[in-house]
């Protein structure tokens, strides 16, 4: 189903990739750039905040200590599913044992905050119910390190790993019992810690969490049904995908009328919701490529915004799905609209859309075929080895936000360069990467952009969904063959130098590709 337009230098394995899950085109990201070259931290207002993110099953490892039970991405990738190259986050960064030598790095690379998620199951082991004291210690020995430091904390609740026992009871996001169990597991999150965090996201790509998790099944828990995935052992492509999101929006609306209920006028907080945020763009000038690029708007942004903003879902989802749509009752539709106090967005890449009206005319349709279009990597009069997607992306999407959706409070929640692990220090494309993005989000304030504040993805090398320890996007190299040991990148050097207000143009900090930065004795490994 997709059309894409492959780098020359790509490797086999990467190729495979790009082809077989959609999502796995938004790694592939290119160097670019923005109208704004030269700026500092104080060109941004002084209460934006900028940060870095991580996500538990990605680097706490200790997953069988301490009472943790098991996720559906333990379980995943256990059985060797999806794309993480036969990888676990068993271990990953042991940033359970090392939080505070993370956060002493975060304090010397001048974050203003950090965001990182909740292990569901290692708070409450069983999903519901008790809760687990060594993971309540843990959550709030984290959380006081980072307010020791001035670092603000601004959490997730679940980052596609709710508890396995959940999946195994009644199917989780597939069952609408998972509302009242997220809803309970949210009470706890903002019971115990909410006297601290301010910043609450309930839901990490929710919307790609039900596509990758329940239409091509590339990403826990690997429901799909053929011919739209493969490596399934049971499943629904058709249904599956649009009930999982809508459970997940009565999920996360539920979890916010209850902060709204028993905890904002004490604790004064924000609840949100992240979405990943691809920016769409015509193949070609024709009237029915333009058209199918708002059909993908809908479906990607749509699903979720539609009914938060507006009470429903996009009308075109509702007439190409048909029946297969869950339909939103008064009383949920009353519940879902407005229950945000902002969007995050994730946001790395363009796709370029191709009308494709047959899938339509398919027996059986997942969502792609719903939307019928095709997604392509690069614009028509791109050469094949061009990879032409600038960050101008970032503005086209806010500018989006703010026309369609009455500019709401926004956060960039993950925007970051993908490259090879294990190789050098001098991580320049990231630099550039992080340079022409910060600029381009700088334009879109000055424009009027309700932007509140920016995470790089990722702080350090984790454990990656789509890769394993193959690929990074971290600030820090986490050394897998020495004990773990972590290292600024030249990245982080850079963002350290602009967050401190020091802000080096690219070209400029190349030219310290010396001794300033690394020693000669090390180099991480080719």
């Amino acid at each position: 189903m997709y059309s894409v337009t492959i780098h020359a230098k790509m490797s086999k394995q990467l190729i495979m990739e790009v082809i077989v899950v959609l999502v796995t085109m938004l790694q592939f990201l290119p160097i670019t750039v923005s109208s704004v070259d030269n700026y500092t931290r104080s060109d941004f207002p002084a209460d934006f905040v900028f940060g870095a993110g991580t996500s538990a099953y990605q680097v706490e490892g200790a997953t069988f200590e301490d009472g943790r039970s098991p996720s559906i991405w333990d379980t995943f990738v256990h059985e060797d599913r999806g794309l993480s190259k036969g990888a676990t986050g068993d271990t990953a960064c042991d940033a359970y044992h090392r939080y505070k030598e993370d956060v002493q790095h975060m304090v010397e690379t001048g974050l203003e905050a950090y965001r990182f998620s909740i292990s569901w199951s290692r708070l409450i082991p069983n999903g519901r119910g008790p809760v687990n004291p060594k993971g309540l210690e843990y959550y709030n020995n984290l959380i006081n390190e980072l307010i020791k430091h001035g670092i603000q904390p601004h959490i997730t609740l679940c980052h596609i790993d709710n508890p396995q026992v959940l999946e195994d009871e009644y199917g989780g996001w597939l069952s609408q019992k998972i509302v009242r169990d997220f809803t309970a597991y949210a009470d706890v999150c903002f019971k115990e810690f909410g006297d601290r965090v301010l910043h609450w996201t309930t839901l990490n790509e929710a919307n790609i969490f039900a596509i990758g998790g329940y239409d091509n099944g590339y990403t826990p828990p690997g429901r799909c049904s053929p011919p739209f995935g493969m490596m399934c052992t049971q499943g629904n492509s058709t249904t599956e995908p649009y009930i999982a999101g809508h459970n997940l929006l009565l999920a996360h609306s539920s979890a916010v009328k209850l902060y709204y209920k028993k905890y904002k006028a004490t604790q004064h907080g924000f609840v949100g919701i992240n979405i990943y945020a691809p920016w769409f763009s015509p193949y070609t000038n024709s009237t029915e490529d333009i058209i199918a690029t708002q059909r993908a708007i809908d479906f990607f942004i749509g699903w979720f915004l539609h009914p938060l903003v507006f009470g429903d879902y996009p009308d075109i989802i509702k007439k190409n799905g048909g029946k297969r749509i869950p339909a939103l009752t008064p009383h949920q539709s009353k519940l879902v609209k407005g229950s945000f106090d902002f969007i995050g967005l994730n946001h790395y890449f363009t796709f370029y859309i191709k009308d494709n009206p047959s899938s339509l005319k398919m027996d059986i349709r997942d969502i792609t075929a719903d939307m019928a279009v095709i997604l392509m990597s690069g614009p028509s009069d791109a050469p094949p080895d061009q990879n032409d997607v600038t960050s101008s992306s970032l503005y086209e999407i806010l500018e989006y936000l703010k026309k369609v959706y009455a500019n709401p409070p926004t956060y960039i929640h993950e925007n970051g360069l993908r490259t090879k692990r294990n190789g050098t220090l001098y991580d320049t494309p990231r630099v550039k990467y992080l340079h022409a993005y910060i600029g381009t989000l700088l334009d879109a304030l000055r424009n009027g952009s309700n932007t509140k504040g920016y995470f790089q993805w990722s702080f350090m090398d984790g454990f990656e969904l789509l890769g394993g320890y193959q690929v990074a996007y971290g600030l820090y190299y986490v050394d897998l063959d020495d004990k773990l040991k972590r290292y600024p990148k030249f990245s982080a050097h850079w963002y350290s130098n602009f967050l401190k207000g020091r802000s080096i143009r690219p070209d400029e900090m190349i030219k310290l590709e010396n001794e300033t930065f690394y020693p000669s004795t090390f180099r991480a490994s080719q």
